[in-house]
């Protein structure tokens, strides 16, 4: 099943209230609970594509995805050797029809140049299960699981909104420091962030965009500390590059502002426990880990157990929690190494 704490809806439907969900406002995550899905069925073959793991979140969805496949005895995963190159996916998805397995996991290099190839899979009844970065066409896939990149600019911005009234600061200094700004996520991210600051009066006063690298981060912030004398809050959209965020952070001697995090790394939250970053909002990299789930529910005409409706969900989009000194003990066996 599904683990409990997936949201499932509609695209923008967050709920990212760190009071009202369980991230920052409770000292506990949700749990997982078992059920009679996960016990043996018929046998499934399931092929799994992904990118290359050049990038720390991307290693821990492809980890993640393994790891689940190994938990059911009814499951035999097929992995393609991740890849940048639309092309070479193509044609490992070509592979995967020609084998005729039983549903395909997708995390796409480019959704638009993987939609007809996930089509012609679809055409020849393999459901196919679409992580994190959407096709063109709904009818590529049979259910789509999407983090929330809205909903972790709408949790940091929120997060943000608690610091100004729980520390007083009055005309409080905020910064950002994005991805790459070309990016639709990126884009997302940095719009939920903005909407959640207006509702508190609140607004982004100083902004880079960096490239989600160490090089980038470190580049970015030491431009934005020498053109910010002071900061009070300050959130960067990536943990990876937020290794070079607080290299360049520690050589400026600035740690003046509330360092919020985005993505959910494992360097993150130890920096957390150690009391030297407030928080950061996860990416969730169990986004594949699900889809192998979903895929083989789907494989074995099983819905999701802890819902009412038969089939399993057409999109599922997962939370973006805050994750604070509070909680961090919970999240931090599902976080990834930078």
């Amino acid at each position: 099943m599904v683990a409990v704490g997936t949201v499932l809806g509609a695209s923008g439907c967050t709920g990212n209230d760190p009071e009202n969900n369980s991230p920052a406002g409770s000292k506990s995550a949700p749990k997982k609970a078992g059920s009679n899905n996960d016990a043996a069925g018929k046998k499934v073959t399931i092929g799994f594509s992904g990118p290359a793991a050049d990038h720390g979140w991307l290693g821990a969805i492809n980890k993640a995805a393994k790891d689940a496949a190994k938990k059911y005895p009814d499951v035999e995963l097929k992995v393609a050797e991740g890849t940048n190159d639309a092309s070479l996916q193509i044609s490992q998805i070509e592979t995967f029809i020609n084998d005729k397995v039983d549903a395909i996991v997708l995390l796409p290099t480019d959704g638009a140049a993987l939609t007809e190839v996930a089509t012609k899979a679809m055409n020849a009844g393999i459901p196919v299960i679409n992580v994190d970065r959407e096709f063109s066409n709904p009818f590529a896939a049979r259910t789509t699981i999407l983090g929330d990149n809205y909903g972790m600019g709408v949790s940091a911005g929120t997060y943000a909104c608690q610091l100004v009234k729980q520390k007083k600061l009055s005309n409080p200094v905020i910064a950002e420091i994005a991805g790459i700004d070309s990016l639709p996520l990126t884009q997302d991210r940095s719009k939920g962030f903005k909407d959640a600051l207006k509702k508190c009066g609140q607004r982004v006063d100083n902004r880079v965009s960096a490239e989600f690298t160490v090089e980038s981060g470190e580049k970015q912030a030491s431009n934005l500390v020498q053109a910010a004398p002071k900061i009070d809050i300050l959130w960067n959209h990536d943990d990876d590059q937020g290794v070079g965020v607080m290299a360049a952070l520690d050589q400026a001697n600035r740690h003046e502002m509330a360092f919020i995090g985005g993505a959910g790394s494992a360097n993150a939250m130890r920096l957390i426990k150690e009391g030297k970053m407030e928080a950061t909002v996860l990416y969730p990299p169990t986004q594949a880990a699900d889809g192998i789930k979903v895929a083989r529910l789907i494989a074995q005409g099983k819905g999701i157990s802890d819902l009412a409706q038969v089939e399993v969900p057409r999109r599922i989009v997962l939370n973006a929690p805050v994750v604070t000194k509070k909680n961090v003990d919970q999240y931090l066996p599902l976080a990834f190494e930078s």
